[in-house]
């Protein structure tokens, strides 16, 4: 039968997960091409047909005003749709974003493996297995990072996995060596095959291991914890990135029947089980979503309140906010955002609870608000500047440094213009700096910003913006 996950313990038994780090993402790994073993139980194959639907958004001036409800977190539901890989019983997600393109994109590939994804409403899904999970995945369409975190739930559960290389946001360097790592350190064999990343398990299944990260990696944490559901006997991972979608994704694992504790930021501990019951989870908000709009509420002086807003989850990003201008109330499950000033800011991304690296082109259109000059730094992501230039083609003064972004503020005095969204929180930062320009602000490639936003053109009119789709 299947169980209804409970949240995991923030601290307590499992300790403090307090403390700071980062490191560059500057390794690489080059692997040899091999072909695929004869232990691949099977292929899937199926083509991403769709089109998106968001080609271009414009905005104009605005001031919002109004209540908007979050949806669940893209980057938790993404990574509890992976580990549904883990079980062959039935798996249910509510305050799920169904309509994220990259959800639709993860279901589809669920079903190309053998599961059956039932809609149960817009923010419900039932995942149930029609057979076993084929080994391969043979994906035509666009493909998103998560396949790494596929390839890890396919060898612990069937001793083998190939999945197209990841896709995604295009970050600067991010590599896939530590889940090359993992999986070697639990026994399994990797390689690359073309277009397509290989792993093979020892007879047996994976075996249980110590794997310490050299830096706190989101993805190799979740897909570390993955595997280790189903190796044989303890697996140990050290300097883990303890995050809110991370003890998301625990949480459901606790549910299903997984051991799993958590020692702070200093390692967790899984001692592997011979299988995985079915589960009902509800998804946590979407920390990015709740910053999104608290950001746009003030920039554009308006008066807005943010439904299930996950203050805990963003203590650190609230504090600069405040010291910055922001005028916050805090309701008994929602957060009032009552305008406010955009203050110069100075900040760095590195690993929870400190501030995330997809928040920071959002603090920069704040920076473009503000009177004087605002520094970013991504630690995480080192050059993550590109959407600079397109919120230059609005009148936005910056200059790079190295790994330092300048934003020379002026108070706003933006203009409109036509711009392109690199990534989908370019796209987000792009549409708050449209809502203070004169004129029109036209947003293509706009589909980005479906990939983690649910609604955002119709949320964006419920609190009174003047939007167009097209």
């Amino acid at each position: 039968m299947p169980r209804t996950a409970r949240r995991v313990p923030r601290r307590g038994d499992t300790g403090l997960w307090v403390g700071y780090g980062g490191a560059r993402m500057d390794s690489a790994r080059s692997a040899e091409h091999h072909g695929c073993p004869p232990s691949f139980s099977g292929v899937a194959c199926m083509n991403d047909m769709s089109s998106p639907e968001l080609s271009t958004l414009t905005v104009s001036r605005a001031r919002l005003e109004g209540r908007v409800t979050l949806n669940g977190a893209k980057n938790s539901s993404l990574r509890l749709l992976a580990a549904s890989l883990l079980t062959a019983g039935p798996v249910t997600l509510t305050n799920y974003p169904s309509g994220l393109l990259d959800a639709q994109v993860h279901v589809r590939m669920l079903e190309a493996l053998g599961k059956r994804a039932e809609p149960v409403s817009a923010s419900e899904i039932r995942i149930t297995e029609g057979r076993a999970p084929a080994s391969r995945l043979v994906w035509d369409g666009r493909s998103i990072r998560n396949t790494l975190l596929i390839l890890g739930a396919l060898t612990a559960r069937t001793g083998a996995g190939a999945v197209p290389l990841p896709g995604g946001c295009k970050l600067g360097e991010r590599k896939y060596d530590l889940h090359v790592m993992l999986l070697e350190r639990l026994g399994a064999r990797v390689w690359e095959e073309g277009d397509y990343l290989c792993a093979e398990a020892p007879t047996g299944g994976l075996v249980g291991a110590d794997i310490l990260l050299p830096m706190r990696s989101t993805g190799a944490t979740e897909n570390a914890i993955l595997c280790g559901c189903l190796a044989k006997g303890v697996t140990r991972i050290w300097n883990p990135h303890i995050r809110p979608e991370i003890l998301d994704l625990i949480a459901l694992l606790q549910g299903m029947g997984a051991q799993i504790r958590v020692f702070g930021q200093e390692h967790i501990e899984i001692t592997g089980s011979e299988g995985l019951d079915g589960v009902t989870h509800r998804v946590i908000a979407d920390n990015m979503e709740a910053v999104t709009w608290l950001a746009a509420a003030v920039i554009t002086g308006g008066d807005v309140e943010i439904a299930e807003f996950p203050t805990s989850d963003l203590e650190v990003v609230l504090t600069h906010l405040r010291a910055a201008g922001a005028r916050l109330y805090h309701g008994e499950e929602s957060l009032i955002v009552r305008g406010g000033a955009c203050y110069p800011i100075e900040i760095s991304t590195g690993p929870h609870p400190g501030i995330n690296s997809d928040v920071q082109p959002i603090l920069a259109a704040w920076a473009a608000h503000a009177r004087g000059e605002s520094r970013i730094i991504d630690l995480r992501f080192p050059g993550r500047y590109g959407y600079a230039v397109e919120m230059a083609r609005m009148g936005v003064d910056y200059e790079i440094a190295g790994d330092l972004l300048k934003i020379h503020g002026t108070g706003g005095g933006l203009h409109g213009a036509s711009v392109r969204a690199l990534d989908l929180r370019a796209g987000a930062a792009l549409t708050l700096c449209g809502l203070t320009a004169t004129g029109e602000t036209t947003i293509t490639d706009a589909w980005q910003i479906s990939r983690g936003y649910m609604d955002f053109a119709a949320k964006l009119e419920s609190l009174g913006a003047k939007v167009r789709v097209g």
